[in-house]
């Protein structure tokens, strides 16, 4: 079971981190589910992969059974990562219904080129949009 865990964790992370680098908000997106998803593995082999479910029962020793804590932690990560999602995919939809760009922008170096109007315009939200 653990080469499994190994080899699924290492594909969602590498696959996960090469899509946040990517310029397109989408793909920046779904780069973090797939990096909270690796995560979530993690912490679930943090845990003891035991035989049995975490239940107190007569002639079943705690080396059978699940570790809970894992798993009740992993079960909140997903609730915390889903609503990031979600707030990032709003953020991206408004941003489209405005008319922006769907992709990730460079900063510029400096701004000693740009009048100082331009940088309050800008930061006032009154610049222009791409």
């Amino acid at each position: 079971m653990l080469p499994v865990v190994v080899v699924s964790v290492f594909a969602l992370v590498s696959v996960g981190v090469y899509l946040v680098l990517q310029r397109s908000l989408i793909r920046v997106a779904m780069g973090l589910g797939l990096l909270s998803h690796g995560i979530h593995l993690i912490l679930l082999s943090a845990g003891r992969w035991g035989e049995r479910a975490p239940l107190m029962i007569d002639g079943v020793s705690p080396e059978q059974m699940t570790d809970p804590l894992p798993q009740a932690f992993v079960l909140t990560a997903i609730v915390i990562s889903m609503a990031t999602t979600l707030y990032l995919l709003a953020g991206i939809a408004a941003t489209a219904r405005r008319g922006g760009s769907h992709d990730v922008e460079p900063a510029p170096q400096s701004d000693g080129e740009r009048s100082a109007g331009e940088v309050l315009a800008e930061l006032e939200g009154r610049g222009e949009r791409r």
